[in-house]
């Protein structure tokens, strides 16, 4: 049960901050606004409140702002405030918005959680956690040595560090290393052959020595915490996109994509984990969400944005039977992709 409550809150609250952006940019632009619906499907609850009507929705894997005219033989009471009637360039701006409050969601929170404090690998070269049994621990390396140098090579930060080792497997190692004391202490350390994953998952054969970086907990102010939260939406942005780049060229397998059921599970997960994993889990949900909209799929923002982009170049809007059959094509990609990720989570359920 907790795992089902904390997962629709999650989904919630982003689907809402989605659906928001639609709403506050359509309400700025003097766009009309039917309805603000959390969910799709037959109404459980609604309410109206001057022209809108609020609804909570019976099936909660999405939601939808409808706009005045937002159809174009859709017939409209007040013509100023229909949506096809506004600029292309207004028109642009609501259908982003959604997509782009969801990054902006998901910068907010990752600022709170670096002003609350993570937990987060030291970039110094400080050694943490010694493997059992690795040639670290067999060459006498102890947990709180500090590595100065290798090789002759000045090091102070683990990413100088990690790449001289991870570029010398089966390689004598000379070390210099400071101990707790203050003493130092000169160490021959052969890294091992060992073949890891990188991020898009393919093989590598790199060099370790088992060793694994200082644990610390680090805060930063509201200034810093909000530039970092912004990094690191950038960082997860890229490497999504890199990531679908790399499904499509069958560098990484399509098994990995996952929908609904994989959300649940692992947002039950990182709630039992605690406030800041769940948080940043949801931050990463946020982005996913975003990048997904903005794809250029008719039905979704993205393929909207195309479509209002074409009409800036050709300086006419798209005919409505060419937007219609590109619909169909939309939906029946958006089908797909969706069933073929419950596939994926009910396959990854059985393999577990």
């Amino acid at each position: 049960m907790e795992t089902i409550i904390s997962a629709v809150v999650l989904l919630g609250v982003l689907i809402f901050v989605h659906e928001l952006g639609h709403f506050l940019v359509a309400k700025r632009s003097g766009v009309g606004v039917k309805k603000f619906s959390l969910g799709f499907g037959p109404k459980i609850i609604g309410k109206m409140v001057g022209e809108t009507e609020y609804l909570v929705s019976a099936v909660p894997l999405g939601g939808y702002v409808k706009l005045e005219g937002e159809e174009p033989d859709e017939e409209v009471t007040n013509p100023e405030k229909s949506f096809t009637n506004k600029s292309v360039g207004t028109r642009l701006a609501i259908v982003s918005a959604g997509p782009i409050f969801n990054l902006l969601f998901a910068v907010a929170i990752l600022a709170l959680v670096f002003m609350i404090g993570v937990k987060a690998p030291s970039d110094s070269s400080a050694v943490g956690n010694i493997k059992q049994g690795g040639a670290a621990e067999s060459a006498g390396l102890v947990k709180g040595d500090m590595i100065i140098e290798i090789d002759g090579k000045k090091v102070d930060k683990w990413h100088q560090m990690a790449e001289i080792i991870h570029k010398s497997p089966n390689k004598e190692l000379s070390f210099k290393v400071r101990k707790e004391r203050g003493a130092v202490a000169d160490l021959k350390i052969t890294p091992r052959a060992e073949t890891v994953k990188d991020i898009f998952g393919k093989n590598l054969e790199v060099g370790l020595i088992g060793i694994e970086p200082l644990i610390v907990t680090e805060r930063y102010n509201p200034v810093t915490a909000t530039l970092k939260g912004f990094e690191r939406t950038y960082d997860i942005i890229y490497l999504t996109f890199w990531a679908i780049v790399k499904m499509i060229t069958g560098d990484i397998s399509a098994k990995n994509i996952g929908g609904p059921i994989m959300i649940f599970q692992k947002a039950g997960e990182f709630a039992n984990e605690g406030f800041l994993p769940y948080a940043t889990f949801a931050a990463l949900i946020s982005i996913n969400l975003g990048i997904l909209n903005l794809l250029p799929i008719p039905v979704l923002d993205g393929g909207h944005i195309l479509f209002f982009l074409i009409e800036i170049i050709l300086r006419k809007p798209v005919s409505i039977k060419l937007r219609e059959a590109a619909q169909h094509v939309g939906i029946f990609l958006l089908v797909s992709l969706m069933l073929f990720a419950f596939y994926n989570d009910i396959m990854r359920f059985f393999e577990q």
